[in-house]
C-alpha cells in the first residue's frame, strides 16, 4: 500500500493570463462550496446545540451553568487534541481518493478508526481521573461538585464521538459530506429531545439535572455513530473504498503516517486555543464589564469562524484529491479560490460587526456599560476575523498539501510571540484596555494570515 502521500515536487506553474487564471479560480470554487456548504451546517449546528444546552441547563439555575462551562471547558481543551490528530484522516483519504486508490482510502480509514478508539480510551480515562481531582482547578466547591458526574459522562462521549469523527473525515474526503452532516443534525434532535426529559423530568423520567445533559450527550453521540457506521456498511457505493479486509493486521508505517500530520494539526489547535484562553485571563484582570463584553464578542467571532473553518476542510480535502490524481496545475486554483471566498465572508460579518454591533450587543445583555464596550470591541473583532478567516483557509490549503510542521511554526510565532505580548502590551502598558487587547490579537492573526497564504503560493509555484 503506497500512502505516502508524496507525489514529488509540484512542477513550476506557467504564467497564463488574468482572465483565464480566474475563471479556473471560479470554476474551482463551485466544486469548493458545493463541498464546504454541508461541512460548515454541520459545525453551525454544533454551535446551535452548545448554544441550546447552554439555555436549557441555565433554567436549572447559576451553579449548574457554571458547573456545565467548567466541565466543558476541559472537555473542550482535550477534545482539540483529538480533532488535530484525526484530520489526517481526511488528507490522507482524499489522496488515495484522488489517486484512483480507493482501497487504499479504505485502509486509512481502518487505521484511522483504531487511532480514535485509542485516543478515546486514553482521554476519556483521563477525563475520569480529572473528574475525581477538580478541587485542583481552584473552582468553588458547588460548582466542582456539579460539575464531576457531568464531566465524568461527556468523558465517555469522547469514544464514540472520535469514532463518528474519522468516519465523518472518511465521508467527506470521498465527496460525501451530506451523509454525515445528515447524522449530525438526527443527533442534535436526539440531544434536544433527551435533555428536555432528563433534565426537567418529563414523561414520567426522573429530573436528573445537570447529569441528564451528560447522559443526552453520550446517547446523541452513540447515536450518530451507529447511523454512520449503519450507513457505511448498507451502501454499496461505498463499497469499492472499503479495505480489503477490516480485521486484517494493522500496517505501523500508516499510524506513523497520520500521526505525522495530526500531530502538528494539534499544536496548531492548542495553540490558538491557549491565545484565547490567555485573552480571556487578561480580561478578567481588567475587570468583569471587560470580561463580559470579551465574551459577546468572542461569541459572534466563533460564530462567523465555522464559514472559514467549513471552507478550510473542504480546500484539505480538495488539494489532496488534487495532489493524489497528479493535478498539481488546479491546486493553486483550488486554494485562492477558497481563501479568497473566505476573506470575502468574513469581510461581510466584519460589515455587520462594525454598522450593527449595538445591536448585537444588546441583544446578549442588558448592562449599558458592557453593551458600549462589547459594541467598541466588535469592530476590532471585524478585522480580527478577516485576518483569522484567510489564516484558516490558508492553513487548510497547506494541509491538502502535507505541509503541517511550517504552519505549526508560523501559528506559534504569531500566536505566543507576537499576538499575546502585543494584547499585553497595548491592553496594558500602552492603556488602550480591552481593545488593546483584541488589537493585539489581530496583529498577530494578521501576520500568520501574510505568512501561511505566502507560503500557500511559494509552494504552489515551486515546489510541493
Amino acid at each position: 500500500m503506497d500512502m505516502s502521500g508524496s507525489t514529488g515536487r509540484l512542477p513550476r506553474f506557467r504564467s497564463p493570463s488574468f482572465l483565464s487564471s480566474l475563471a479556473a479560480v471560479l470554476r474551482e470554487l463551485r466544486t469548493t462550496l458545493a463541498l464546504a456548504i454541508p461541512i460548515t451546517a454541520g459545525h453551525v449546528g454544533q454551535i446551535l446545540l452548545q448554544l441550546t444546552d447552554s439555555v436549557m441547563i441555565g433554567r436549572l439555575g447559576a451553579v449548574s451553568l457554571a458547573g456545565a462551562a467548567f466541565a466543558g471547558t476541559l472537555f473542550g481543551f482535550i477534545y482539540v487534541t483529538s480533532l488535530g490528530l484525526l484530520s489526517a484522516v481526511s488528507v490522507r483519504a482524499a489522496f488515495a481518493h484522488g489517486a484512483g486508490r480507493p482501497r487504499d482510502a479504505g485502509e486509512v480509514l481502518r487505521h484511522g478508526l483504531m487511532l480514535a478508539g485509542l485516543e478515546g480510551v486514553v482521554f476519556a480515562t483521563l477525563i475520569q481521573f480529572l473528574s475525581h481531582h477538580l478541587e485542583w482547578f481552584g473552582q468553588p466547591p458547588e460548582v466542582a461538585r456539579a460539575a464531576q458526574p457531568f464531566l465524568a459522562l461527556i468523558g465517555w462521549s469522547l469514544i464514540p464521538g472520535l469514532l463518528f469523527l474519522a468516519l465523518k473525515n472518511y465521508y467527506e474526503a470521498l465527496n460525501r459530506p451530506w451523509v454525515p452532516m445528515t447524522w449530525m443534525f438526527a443527533g442534535l434532535l436526539v440531544n434536544l429531545c433527551l435533555n428536555w426529559v432528563l433534565l426537567y423530568g418529563h414523561l414520567g423520567a426522573p429530573a436528573l439535572g445537570l447529569v441528564g445533559s451528560g447522559w443526552s450527550t453520550l446517547t446523541s453521540r452513540a447515536v450518530i455513530l451507529g447511523g454512520l457506521a449503519l450507513h457505511l456498511s448498507r451502501s454499496a457505493g461505498f463499497a469499492h473504498a472499503h479495505p480489503e479486509r477490516w480485521l486484517a493486521n494493522l500496517v505501523p508505517a500508516e499510524f506513523r503516517a497520520q500521526l505525522a500530520l495530526g500531530l502538528p494539526v494539534s499544536a496548531q489547535l492548542l495553540f490558538e486555543v491557549g491565545l484565547f484562553t490567555a485573552a480571556a485571563l487578561l480580561m478578567g484582570w481588567l475587570g468583569t464589564v471587560p470580561l463580559a463584553a470579551h465574551q459577546i464578542a468572542l461569541s459572534c467571532a466563533s460564530t462567523t469562524f465555522m464559514f472559514p473553518l467549513g471552507l478550510s476542510i473542504a480546500l484539505s480535502v480538495r488539494v489532496g484529491q488534487a495532489r493524489g490524481a497528479g493535478d498539481t496545475h488546479r491546486i493553486r486554483s483550488i486554494g485562492l479560490g477558497g481563501i479568497g471566498m473566505g476573506a470575502a465572508i468574513m469581510g461581510g460579518f466584519a460589515l455587520v460587526f462594525v454598522f450593527g454591533g449595538r445591536m448585537i450587543a444588546a441583544g446578549f445583555i442588558a448592562d449599558p456599560a458592557v453593551v458600549d464596550l462589547a459594541t467598541r470591541l466588535l469592530v476590532v473583532a471585524g478585522i480580527f476575523q478577516i485576518f483569522d478567516g484567510t489564516q484558516v483557509t490558508s492553513i487548510g490549503a497547506l494541509r491538502g498539501l502535507a505541509d503541517v510542521r511550517g504552519p505549526t511554526v508560523i501559528t506559534f510565532v504569531g500566536y505566543w510571540l507576537l499576538a499575546l505580548p502585543a494584547a499585553r502590551w497595548l491592553g496594558f502598558e500602552l492603556g488602550y484596555g480591552p481593545p488593546g487587547v483584541w488589537a493585539g490579537m489581530a496583529l498577530g492573526l494578521g501576520v500568520c494570515a501574510v505568512l501561511l497564504l505566502w507560503r500557500f503560493v511559494h509552494k504552489t509555484r515551486a515546489a510541493g
